[in-house]
């Protein structure tokens, strides 16, 4: 049985580590000096080790169950497998932007990979007020890189479907289908909000042109398996590395197991929403310089994002019918899908489970504003995600919501 493995406890760390021959030159198993469980995520156990020389290495094992939640929410640990294949594919195209992984081990779902404690959680940073400058653009550009690498245009027709039916995720989708695109608008018994927002998340389940536009983008995210997504991307799931403290040299887009092949402008969406939710906490926080500073993130972003797939576009495999139209028409659509994920996943971390720490940990004097600017930012992005409006007008009219909205 899956859920019968033996878990990682600092006991049998090391033994499990000299095990293994592929660690024998990474890390010396017998003389570790440094020890930290860092897993304070929603899913898994993630253990830091260092030994005298300095050497490092990351084990994230998969628990046969949801972290957050406990054994009364079962999870196939075979998440573990995904990660780990969609870094190696990812790192073909982008092998600066995603950590080296090192091993898998498929009977115990653990992934041994380059250790990043040199790097911090972008979200941590953000949190502190921090500006660290070339980390959105880089990411866009990860996003582009791998989705090119990975669609039918980088890949052509019969290994795409192939890496398609490889890549079939359905537990870790269905968590997404349920917490993003349903639970928000039909109560299931996991959302809450403060009492002084239950009125916002009312309007928001009773905004049915919101719910349509949801139902849209939930039929896409299910059928449109345009390439090989993170699936999870978002400011928590970047970690950064910044010597002089204002630009980042090290971009890492890490834990990737909601990956599968899905719509290009998701991953995009998840970003923009991660950095509208940072933009409130900021503007809560009265520091409107860094709100405007985090609002102009999804630009930075995008424009990335866009260069680089025009870039690649030339290397596509066919080019018969998939002509530069085309490609202005998938960049329209894109735009589109990612404003219409944004919305969608900025009002799932305030009403529904799994919230983001850039809200939660605000006193509630404060964070009551803060949710409800991200629940009509939210509305307004999704349901006007077709209309032509330039980065610079929705950071504006976002930035005119939340500082209206703003609570003492």
């Amino acid at each position: 049985m899956a859920d019968q493995y033996e878990f990682l406890t600092k006991d049998n760390i090391s033994n499990y580590l000299s095990s293994k021959q592929v660690f024998a030159n990474l890390i010396d198993a017998n003389n570790l000096v440094e020890f930290k469980e860092v897993g304070d995520g929603n899913l898994n156990l993630v253990f830091i080790m260092k030994d005298s020389s300095g050497k490092g290495i990351v084990l994230k094992q998969a628990l046969p169950y949801v972290r957050l939640v406990g054994p009364d929410w079962p999870m196939t640990p075979s998440r573990a497998r995904i990660e780990a294949e969609t870094t190696i594919i990812h790192s073909k195209f982008a092998k600066d932007l995603v950590p080296e992984i090192y091993d898998y081990d498929p009977d115990r779902f653990i992934i041994a990979m380059e250790d990043l404690s040199d790097h911090v959680v972008w979200r941590g940073a953000l949190n502190l007020g921090l500006r660290f400058d070339g980390v959105a653009g880089p990411l866009g550009k990860y996003v582009a890189k791998t989705a090119f690498g990975t669609s039918i245009f980088g890949l052509g027709q019969e290994n795409h479907k192939l890496e398609v039916s490889r890549a079939i995720n359905p537990g870790l989708c269905l968590i997404t289908e349920d917490l993003v695109f349903t639970e928000p608008y039909f109560e299931s018994g996991r959302n809450s909000v403060l009492p002084s927002n239950e009125k916002d998340a009312q309007d928001l389940a009773n905004d049915k042109e919101m719910v349509n536009e949801i139902g849209l983008l939930k039929y896409k995210f299910m059928t449109a398996a345009e390439s090989l997504i993170h699936g999870d991307l978002h400011t928590g799931s970047a970690m950064i590395k910044c010597e002089d403290k204002k630009v980042a040299v090290s971009v890492k887009a890490i834990d990737s197991e909601f990956s599968f092949y899905g719509p290009i402008g998701f991953d995009l969406g998840a970003l923009v929403a991660n950095y509208t939710i940072a933009a409130a906490r900021a503007c809560a926080l009265g520091n409107l310089d860094q709100m405007h500073w985090a609002l102009s993130l999804p630009e930075q972003t995008w424009v990335e994002f866009e260069k680089e797939f025009r870039n690649l576009w030339p290397s596509r495999v066919d080019k018969r019918v998939f002509t530069d139209q085309l490609l202005e028409e998938l960049i329209k659509t894109w735009r589109a899908d990612t404003l219409g994920y944004a919305g969608a996943k900025m009002a799932r971390r305030i009403v529904g489970l799994a919230k983001t720490s850039d809200i939660e940990t605000l006193e509630p004097n404060v964070r009551e504003g803060a949710a409800r600017a991200v629940l009509q930012v939210a509305r307004k992005t999704t349901k006007e995600r077709n209309q032509a409006k330039s980065w610079a007008n929705l950071a504006k009219e976002a930035a005119e919501i939340m500082q209206k909205t703003a609570t003492k």
